[in-house]
């Protein structure tokens, strides 16, 4: 989205239907020509195929997708999403080959002081007989490790403390942050730099309050344009000038809920100000299994949003 422009908004998905896997590429191609076609030439800020969507109709949209396709589309296949994050650690493939997914802060691999994840991932890579595997949330996963080599790299990186396990919270894990300043020219504020001295502060509400193993999905970045999927965190920080971000709560822990925006312009005294009540609160007063962003929503923090169109509302 563009800040001052309630017709600009983030989206999810709309479902169309299933295609078999012989046909995706022709549906693929037949939604890109659509966009060709239908979408808005003279203002890129609501140039996106969401909002061609939006302005024409989804059955309008689905007509014509099938009408280019040459097919009717299927009836929408069963699915379920239990999470939008990593499911970090050890897996086994079904031909007995190993995979290992690991937490990569910011995406960044780096050396520091403390922390050799550069060199572990060079020793890693020294001898792994697989591939690596950048995640869509930053992380690195080391796959297809052969039985013989599995231990070898366990050992490393149980040498190096790389193993997401080892010290993180739950929230740090479920942590993405867009590179922001100095690299971007459209960011107005610090995120991937920034954000990790933010959890440190976050971390200690959540220890005093018993929660520093549950997951909670946050977020940041220094626009909103919304590189690092902002508007899809349970907590999420928007930059708006140099060291003030807007607040938003209220996403699904699973993906297919948008969050809603709760405070503009906080400083970090007035997010940790504004985080400290709502923490303890759920920590106290949350049911059996409930998600920080649903019990944000089922306390009146925020309402939920259903739909793009009423993100701003």
């Amino acid at each position: 989205m563009t800040f001052g422009m309630p017709e600009t908004y983030p989206r999810l998905a709309s479902m169309l239907g299933f295609v078999s896997r012989e046909n995706i590429i022709k549906a693929v191609e037949s939604i890109v020509t659509i966009q060709r076609d239908w979408g808005n030439r003279e203002n890129r800020k609501v140039s996106r195929m969401k909002y061609t969507i939006d302005r024409v109709g989804l059955d309008v949209f689905k007509e014509e997708l099938e009408k280019r396709m040459g097919f009717a589309l299927q009836p929408i296949a069963p699915y379920l999403f239990t999470r939008s994050g990593d499911v970090f650690g050890w897996s086994q493939n079904v031909d007995g080959t190993h995979n290992v997914l690991l937490f990569i802060e910011g995406g960044r691999v780096k050396d520091t002081e403390n922390y050799l994840l550069k060199t572990a991932l060079r020793k890693v890579a020294e001898i792994h007989d697989g591939d690596f595997l950048v995640t869509g949330n930053q992380n690195l996963q080391i796959r297809g490790i052969s039985e013989k080599n599995k231990l070898i790299i366990q050992l490393l990186l149980d040498h190096y403390k790389v193993l997401p396990e080892l010290n993180k919270t739950g929230l740090r894990l479920n942590s993405i942050a867009c590179v922001a300043l100095p690299t971007c020219s459209l960011a107005f504020a610090e995120a991937e730099r920034y954000l990790p001295s933010l959890i440190d502060k976050i971390d200690e509400l959540l220890i005093v309050n018993g929660l520093e193993k549950d997951e909670i999905i946050i977020r940041m970045t220094g626009c909103p344009n919304g590189c690092g999927r902002p508007y899809l965190g349970e907590i999420s920080f928007v930059g708006k000038s140099p060291g003030y971000y807007n607040l938003y709560l209220g996403a699904a822990f699973n993906g297919e809920r948008l969050n809603k925006l709760y405070k503009e312009m906080l400083d970090e005294e007035n997010i940790l100000n504004e985080l400290r009540p709502i923490i303890e609160r759920y920590a106290k007063e949350r049911f059996e299994g409930e998600r920080f962003g649903d019990f944000t929503i089922r306390k009146g923090y925020v309402k939920a949003t259903t739909y793009g169109l009423n993100f701003h509302t």
